[in-house]
């Protein structure tokens, strides 16, 4: 590579990792950074806000498996912001010159000449390795443009091992003698191989299904054993009283120590995944390994198991008790339902956190991973940034953004962004009173997007009908 500078290691080794983008907001930041990442084929994305940036960047890493990543400025503090949202989101937070740590992230690892090519290729995968997050890479002043040598270096994590013989034949003795096992599947049953088998797993047992916010549609939503997202419908906690084994399934380590204390006390527990424990949490048997090969493996000591005794009538119950309580019957849960109804499969909803969460992770049912994606944690403004990153990963895909005039408030100038990206984005306000005046439709006004107020279910169909056939994003405020 001739004339090679260390710019040009940092956008080798980000694309040798999967990245697909950078994203930056415009005037700040290193730009001799972008304008390699543009001359070696990486895409950069300029939006308005840094918070919104780093959600972005950490959302494409989610939906692409790989590092995520984002050039800021001065703002350390948005990335922290930011992170609190996305829930150990694999991402890469790029500085100039600010070699201080920016809270939230794993580790910070400074960027010279000599050590671009190793630096990058460590912050790749170190936010890669369970558990996932950010890595904070600062590039020294000066450093960016000055001539490097490259180096052949890894960018990708190790793959998890193969499972153990000797511990997998303890999972299939447990498992043979379970009556009523529940399976927990987390964030490394998304993989297309990981869904097929799961789906096999939990029908021949069989046994019904929680799944992490993240991992929801790893098991389609209408399957008649998936009985919903952990901590949001309350049902877990009647079938953990009913249940003789719980079977933790590819959960990252986080959502393992966010389980509800019962999930590891009830009854004894199965950990089969890549992901450590956390400390504190002890399982009868952890079987460490990719989670399409450990249920492959069990398959064929399985294949003689007499069926679980899990009672039919009472499951369904419990899957249609959780649905109601999840949602309830006001005109936000029905809104979500028409949308749902109305949108195609694949179509991907974005929501943000706040008292709309529950409605739309209960009533958006997903068929396949990453169909929607939620906001963890308190900070504001996620839904509208997740959303562009799903369009961005996804252009060929509707994506629906559920949100509320506070949340969108932190990040209104990206409505701009998504009128100049003509993302194919519907951005759903719920709005308590209001007028024709209120925020939510001046904003829309500003940035040039195509908006309507509704107050009912008739008048919110057809406004919908007429968003999903606009080219660009368009707005719909739904008033109670």
């Amino acid at each position: 590579m001739s004339g090679t500078i260390v710019a040009d290691l940092l956008v080798d080794g980000l694309k040798r990792a999967g990245t697909p983008r950078v994203f930056a907001v415009a005037a700040r930041g290193d730009r001799r950074l972008l304008d390699a990442a543009r001359a070696g084929g990486l895409s950069v994305t300029l939006v308005a806000h840094e918070l919104a940036s780093c959600v972005m960047a950490g959302v494409t890493g989610d939906l692409v498996d790989a590092p995520g990543a984002v050039l800021i400025g001065d703002d350390v503090a948005a990335p922290a912001r930011a992170l609190e949202m996305l829930d150990g989101a694999p991402l890469i937070v790029l500085t100039s010159g600010h070699p201080s740590t920016v809270p939230g992230c794993k580790e910070t690892l400074g960027v010279e000449v000599v050590s671009a090519a190793h630096r990058i290729a460590h912050a790749a995968r170190l936010a890669m390795t369970g558990p996932r997050g950010p890595v904070h890479l600062d590039i020294a002043s000066g450093t960016a443009s000055a001539a490097a040598v490259p180096l052949a270096t890894s960018c990708r994590p190790d793959p998890p091992p193969y499972p153990e013989g000797d511990v997998l034949d303890r999972v299939a003795r447990a498992l043979s003698s379970a009556s009523r096992p529940l399976l927990l599947a987390g964030l490394h049953c998304r993989s297309s191989d990981a869904v097929q088998w799961l789906r096999a797993f939990a029908e021949a047992l069989p046994a019904p299904l929680l799944a992490t916010p993240r991992a929801k549609g790893a098991l389609p939503d209408p399957h008649p054993l998936a009985l919903g997202v952990l901590g949001v419908q309350g049902v877990e906690e009647r079938l953990l009283s009913r249940a003789d084994l719980v079977v933790a399934l590819g959960l990252d380590t986080r959502e393992a120590d966010a389980l509800p204390a019962a999930c590891w006390s009830s009854a004894p527990v199965l950990a089969l995944g890549p992901a450590a424990l956390p400390d504190g949490r002890v399982a009868s048997a952890h079987v460490i390994g990719d989670v399409s090969a450990i249920i492959e493996e069990l398959a064929v000591r399985l294949r003689d198991k007499p069926r679980a005794d899990w009672d039919v009538a009472e499951v369904d119950r419990l899957r249609r008790e959780g649905a109601a309580r999840g949602a309830g019957d006001g005109l936000f849960a029905r809104i979500v339902r028409l949308a749902r109804e109305a949108t195609p499969a694949g179509t991907i909803a974005t929501v943000d956190g706040g008292p709309h969460r529950t409605a739309v992770v209960t009533a958006w049912h997903a068929v396949a991973p990453h169909e929607l994606l939620v906001a963890s944690g308190r900070e504001k403004g996620f839904a509208l940034p997740a959303a562009l990153a799903a369009h961005l990963v996804h252009p060929d895909r509707r994506v629906v953004c559920f949100t509320d005039p506070d949340q969108l408030g932190v990040v209104a100038s990206e409505l701009e962004t998504a009128a100049r990206l003509a993302a194919g984005i519907v951005v759903i306000v719920y709005e308590t009173g209001g007028t024709d005046g209120s925020v939510p439709m001046r904003l829309a006004d500003k940035a040039g997007l195509p908006a309507v107020a509704v107050e009912s279910e008739v008048t919110f169909a057809q406004a919908l009908g007429r968003a999903l056939t606009t080219a660009g994003p368009a707005l719909i405020v739904a008033r109670s």
